[in-house]
């Protein structure tokens, strides 16, 4: 059986070119840091969240997940729910769907109420899965959701992978 270790370098295999990242690159146990990139979430023609004021979180493997502050989101356009996970490094997520007219995504917004230290600057932002949205914009350029049902990065052209998420990735 292989290691992480050794996963990680056969995985490894897109190499970033200028300007672009690789998510390889990015560290386990996740980092959490400032953007000040313009992101916006689209629902039922309806922006959700509009910031240049978030935060991003980089873990190996994963494309950025991006956390917006509460003051930035419309948040009469979110309904608690009972969904409650945890993250090993962040702790226990709240869960949202964002309801528009007619139309509704479940538990399609999180956000963790009382992160682990390493995670106080994301305390009350909220994150968004982009598949169930409209559109969701990192500056002008629309977004590609991480494949599976769990993860919620945001896939942009200057983020090189393989994704986790993608078939056979699980073990990653």
């Amino acid at each position: 059986m292989e290691t992480q270790n050794a996963l990680a370098n056969r995985h490894h295999d897109i190499e970033p070119g200028p300007g672009q990242e690789s998510v390889w690159d990015y560290p386990r146990p996740p980092r959490v840091e400032p953007t000040a990139k313009r992101l916006r979430v689209i629902f039922n023609g309806q922006v959700i969240a509009d910031t240049t004021h978030a935060y991003r979180v980089l873990e190996t493997s994963h494309p950025p997940t991006y956390y917006f502050p509460p003051e930035d989101v419309r948040t009469e356009y979110l309904e608690r729910t009972a969904r409650r996970t945890v993250c090993e490094y962040k702790g226990g997520a709240s869960y949202w769907t964002v309801r528009v007219g007619d139309r509704a995504a479940e538990n399609a917004v999180w956000a963790y109420l009382n992160p682990t230290a390493a995670f106080q600057a994301i305390a009350g932002y909220f994150a968004f899965y982009p598949h169930p949205m409209d559109a969701c914009y990192v500056d002008d350029e629309q977004v590609v959701a991480q494949r599976g049902d769990f993860y919620g990065g945001w896939i942009t052209s200057d983020v090189v992978g393989p994704f986790k998420g993608a078939p056979g990735s699980r073990g990653w």
